[in-house]
């Protein structure tokens, strides 16, 4: 598990400049944690809808490939269920489904008091190439 979540949280450049982190993965499960700083937050004062999505979607991503095959997303939709200005954002990605070509994946968002925030939903195209980091 230390391999994947090292080559997650060092290779993502871009979770890692939004300040995202893995904190757990096995196969078909991954945890991330998002620390809400001014930056996340939309004119509204709440976390930005883009910021939320690129939580779900990185889990999501971590996810996907844990098996060792790359995997690449192919659609992806989120529901928001309630604004959050502060605090640690957890995303939490359990595989649905999997099959040779195609997994299908449920992130929820929760504060820090376990209120849903928002639920994401994505579907991968499962490669015949090694992901760079497996399991």
């Amino acid at each position: 598990m230390e391999k994947i979540l090292d080559f997650f949280n060092e290779k993502d450049q871009f979770a890692k400049h939004c300040g995202i982190k893995v904190t757990e993965a096995a196969a078909g499960y991954a945890k991330g944690e998002m620390e809400i700083k001014p930056h996340h937050l939309n004119g509204a004062g709440t976390v930005h809808g883009g910021a939320l999505f690129t939580l779900a979607d990185f889990i999501f991503a971590v996810a996907s490939n844990s098996h060792g095959q790359l995997s690449l997303a192919i659609n992806a939709n989120i529901s928001f269920f309630k604004g959050q200005s502060e605090g640690v954002l957890t995303a939490t990605a359990k595989e649905l489904s999997i099959n040779p070509k195609l997994g299908t994946y449920n992130i929820e968002i929760v504060n820090e008091a376990g209120s849903r925030i928002a639920d994401f939903t994505g579907t991968v195209y499962r490669k015949s190439q090694a992901v760079l980091c497996s399991l």
